[in-house]
């Protein structure tokens, strides 16, 4: 798989940073850091273009491929990170350059990326046969039946899956082991987080650590889901570390 990241912003150097994971990509811990990261797989071979687009253009793009680069890599793949809506618009055309199968629209702000926005440029993906996902949030991604998405998800990428076991006697988290990641990370701290922790007070700390990271979801309200993404985000780790303890 070939994937090009279109990103601007804070989120989107999250995402990157997570997909190479870089030794200085999660400092989350500080001088607590024992390196645990260090044996999860990097996929910066994966990656045929990083493209950090700019911010400083006008509330009205009459060409969006002006700002775009000129002679992109083809790609699998394309992960369009909160691009400026025009920009967002031009997706379409990217995706026809590179050859690209598939698209990914993380939503982590709607403000950013309007609903009707994503549904015009997923309508224009799927009449020229282009995969096409806006997860809300980007956490929320699962397995779809979309050949080149699963790829992407299958790589450990999407709603968090955990591996975990406790002490039943002393009331602990013993192991917990990443199977999926969020794609910003947050997944391996908050796993850091809950080891060695008691499993009676698993919400609250889940709940720290879920902020602590920090989620980078907006805090503002969204229509479509009647909360804030932050929250819902909050929630799918949630759900994910009691899937795994009713698994164990």
């Amino acid at each position: 798989m070939r994937l090009n990241v279109f990103y601007s912003g804070e989120f989107g150097k999250k995402v990157v940073g997570n997909l190479i994971n870089s030794d200085s990509f999660c400092f989350s811990c500080g001088e607590l850091c024992d390196h645990c990261r260090s044996s999860r797989t990097g996929f910066a071979h994966l990656l045929t273009g990083i493209f950090e687009l700019r911010t400083d253009i006008p509330d009205f793009v009459e060409d969006p491929m002006e700002y775009i680069p000129a002679d992109l890599p083809e790609c699998d793949l394309i992960i369009a990170i909160d691009l400026h809506p025009d920009l967002l618009m031009a997706v379409p055309d990217i995706a026809k350059v590179t050859g690209s199968k598939a698209v990914i629209i993380p939503v982590d702000d709607s403000r950013l990326v309007p609903a009707g926005l994503t549904e015009q440029v997923k309508n224009k993906l799927d009449s020229m046969g282009v995969e096409c996902e806006c997860p809300k949030p980007f956490c929320s991604l699962d397995i779809t039946g979309k050949k080149h998405i699963d790829e992407f998800v299958n790589l450990g990428f999407g709603r968090p899956e955990l591996l975990i076991s406790t002490d039943i006697v002393n009331g602990l988290f013993t192991h917990i082991e990443v199977i999926r990641d969020a794609p910003c990370g947050a997944t391996w701290f908050v796993a850091k987080k809950l080891k060695w922790s008691d499993v009676a007070n698993y919400k609250e700390n889940i709940s720290n650590a879920h902020h602590s990271y920090p989620c980078t979801a907006s805090m503002e309200k969204d229509a479509q889901i009647g909360d804030t993404i932050l929250h819902e985000a909050g929630y799918i780790i949630r759900k994910s570390v009691e899937d795994a303890m009713n698994k164990e």
